[in-house]
This record gives structure tokens, C-alpha cells and sequence, in this order.
């Protein structure tokens, strides 16, 4: 039994992972979809999630010079592009909130790089990744455990 069974009632994890999982594969990028829950994985504290998401990753093809430079990717000057730099953007809103809401200039940036079907995907990724922050953080998970 791995840990997020015993973690969650099991319709509930199901219903996470199915989240997760449509969130991915609509967002039709997987190297992107990592960059961002390592980065909100980052934001939250979650070494298991980072553990986990930080091998996925590298499986994807990112470079370990992108992943080293996750934490400060603002300051990266063109290591990731402005298709990244976008979801990046809106994934700490989303994951901080700091003004109660996501700012409109950092919505609006996301748009110009995601059609509508991409935002609702990344969306659902971000909010998802969250959850499994939240859960795995609260109860305490460390890293490790995870078979793919």
C-alpha cells in the first residue's frame, strides 16, 4: 500500500489523482506540468512531493540547470521562456495568494501564452499540486515512498 492510500480516504485520492492526471495530459507539455508542482512543491515545503516530482522531471528531459535555478527563476534571465515564466507566474499567485486573489496583470500574462483549454489545464494542475501539498505537508509525509 503506498502512502497516499492511507493518507485519504480512497475516493478521495482517486478523485485527486484523476485531477492530477487530467491536468497533466491536457496541458500536453509534461516537462512544463513539472516545473510547475515542483515549483509550488518548492513554495509549500513538500520534500515528498519535491522528491517525487524532481525525478519525474528529469525522466521529462529538464535540465538540471533549470531545476537548480527553480527557486529563483525570475532572476534566471532566459533559462526558461516566457511560456514558463508565465505559468511559473501564476502558479506562485495561485500557491501564495499574498493579495487574496491572483493579480489581473499575472492572469492576463498566462493568457497570452495558454489558450483556454491550456489556463483550465494549468489551473487544474495548480490546484491539484496544492492539494497533494497540503495533505502530504499536514500529515507530515517525508520523501521517499514513491513508486511510479
Amino acid at each position: 500500500m503506498t502512502g497516499r492510500t492511507r493518507l485519504l480516504d480512497p475516493a478521495v485520492g482517486q478523485a485527486m489523482s484523476a485531477l492530477s492526471a487530467a491536468a497533466k495530459k491536457g496541458l500536453g507539455d509534461p516537462a512544463l506540468a513539472e516545473l510547475v508542482v515542483i515549483r509550488a512543491s518548492q513554495l509549500n515545503h513538500c520534500a515528498f512531493c519535491l522528491d517525487m516530482h524532481l525525478r519525474i522531471a528529469r525522466e521529462h528531459g529538464v535540465s538540471e540547470r533549470k531545476l537548480d535555478l527553480l527557486a529563483a527563476w525570475e532572476e534566471a534571465g532566459d533559462l526558461y521562456d516566457e511560456r514558463e515564466r508565465a505559468a511559473l507566474a501564476l502558479t506562485e499567485a495561485v500557491t501564495v495568494l499574498v493579495e487574496g486573489f491572483v493579480p489581473d496583470e499575472v492572469y492576463e500574462r498566462a493568457a497570452k501564452h495558454f489558450d483556454d483549454s491550456g489556463l483550465a489545464h494549468l489551473m487544474g494542475l495548480i490546484v491539484a499540486i496544492n492539494n497533494w501539498n497540503r495533505v502530504m505537508v499536514s500529515r507530515r509525509i517525508p520523501p521517499g515512498g514513491h513508486t511510479p
